[in-house]
């Protein structure tokens, strides 16, 4: 059973940056594709950015792309979410999720897709 952890988040000024961490310890993720979602308060989850684990293909919600990074560490035990000019409707719970199967860019933002979730860690952009 994987165990996804979560952590890196806090509370940051609009412009400010943050990254989040996903890890699970005893388990290489390399193996798996990864995904970040957002749950902000009175709207649905919503899929960020994923990373897959065939060809290493990242993938990015309109919000995030071009401020978000996605990236694997060398190790292959981490995977990464760096936050840069965060706004305010970047607030919210962000928790990972991990699945064995492979994931196209059709359908990575889907919840369904994934076997593995975290607990979260929360973010908050606010001056």
């Amino acid at each position: 059973q994987v165990q996804l952890v979560e952590s890196g988040g806090g509370l940051v000024q609009p412009g400010g940056s943050l990254r989040l961490a996903c890890e699970a310890p005893g388990f290489r993720l390399d193996d798996y594709a990864i995904a970040w979602f957002r749950q902000a308060p009175g709207e649905e989850r919503k899929g960020i950015s994923c990373i897959s684990n065939d060809d290493g293909t990242a993938y990015y919600s309109d919000s995030a792309r071009g401020r978000f990074t996605i990236s694997r560490d060398k190790t292959k035990y981490t995977v990464y979410l760096q936050m840069k000019s965060l706004k305010r409707e970047d607030t919210g719970v962000y928790d990972c999720g991990a699945t064995w199967g492979i994931v196209g860019g059709a359908h990575w933002s889907r919840e369904s897709v994934y076997d593995y979730w975290g607990q979260g860690t929360q973010v908050t952009v606010s001056s």
